[in-house]
């Protein structure tokens, strides 16, 4: 078989290429195959090397905004703050001010123009994919009424517009 070369154990022989032509796209698929290798390789390795040591050094888990708050709230304002603390307040952080568990609700992002207020309503009852922050998916308030909802979207609506968001 002078077309062929064995392999040492001379069970199969293996096919010799032809020409030079075949031999170069074999050398230039090679080629592109451990550059591309290698460039992976030193993406991953950047990626790993510019985690932060410690992953809770960044976390704060403070407000992510500052609120202004209203020099008084109305009557169902005053309602919605008592349940927002008791059933909002730990994701979404002191007067809607955000988390490190929860964005802040005193964002233009959630402007009556953008989040009508039965997107609260929904959130609450439903619970809400993410899809602004990465906070990750919101799960359902468990023990919290529709007419509990209202009165929260009142007092965050009222804290809105004391800061500027209409």
């Amino acid at each position: 078989m002078p077309n062929c070369i064995t392999r040492d154990d001379g069970d199969v022989p293996l096919p010799r290429l032809q020409d030079a032509t075949m031999e170069r796209k074999l050398k230039r698929y090679l080629t592109t195959g451990a550059v591309l290798i290698f460039a992976f390789g030193i993406s991953a390795a950047a990626w790993f090397l510019s985690r932060p040591s410690d992953p809770t050094a960044t976390v704060s888990s403070g407000p992510t905004v500052i609120v202004d708050l209203p020099e008084d709230l109305s009557g169902r304002a005053i309602q919605g703050k008592g349940l927002f603390d008791g059933a909002c307040s730990s994701c979404h952080g002191k007067n809607a001010a955000g988390t490190d568990s929860g964005p802040p609700l005193i964002h233009k992002i959630y402007e009556p123009g953008h989040h009508a207020d039965e997107a609260f309503q929904l959130a609450a009852m439903r619970g809400v994919r993410s899809h602004h922050w990465n906070f990750g998916d919101m799960p359902p308030v468990e023990g919290i009424t529709q007419d509990d909802v209202s009165f929260i979207v009142t007092y965050v609506r009222e804290l809105q517009r004391a800061n500027g968001i209409e």
